[in-house]
């Protein structure tokens, strides 16, 4: 297999699967936080697992607004939208924070992104799985 598909493909797991362990297991403010940088660690695997995947098959995309529609395009994720407000949370958190903010976007986070974050992770695990074994 593609070892750099397959190496980031691992990585993308893990932070999955450590995420939503943090989101079921939050209690406060602090767990808050800490489910607010998986988050962010999945975000970021996310979207370059996308890019390596399709760069593997020849199709180049730069950022993760481009990756995400290249992502739309080729099947890899249905609901674009959310995608699309995913980047926009992510860009928020750099910018601010307070308790009550946190406490909104980890609601966010366990309503809305764990389930497309998991949906691409099935996706790829289906599309790699002749090479995952």
């Amino acid at each position: 297999m593609r070892e750099r598909v397959k190496r980031t493909f691992f990585d993308f797991e893990k932070a999955i699967q450590n995420l939503k362990i943090a989101v079921e297991k939050a209690v406060d403010d602090l767990d808050i936080d800490g489910v607010i940088k998986r988050f962010e660690l999945c975000y970021e695997l996310s979207w370059k697992a996308i890019r390596i995947y399709l760069e593997d098959l020849g199709i180049i995309c730069k950022n993760p607004r481009e990756c995400f529609k290249q992502a739309k395009i080729n099947g890899l994720i249905e609901d674009e939208i959310t995608w699309m407000e995913m980047i926009e949370t992510r860009n928020r958190l750099v910018h601010e924070y307070s308790a009550e903010f946190s406490r909104e976007i980890f609601e966010e986070i366990k309503t809305k992104y764990v389930k497309i974050l998991e949906d691409l992770y099935k996706t790829l695990k289906e599309r790699l799985s002749d090479e995952l074994v």
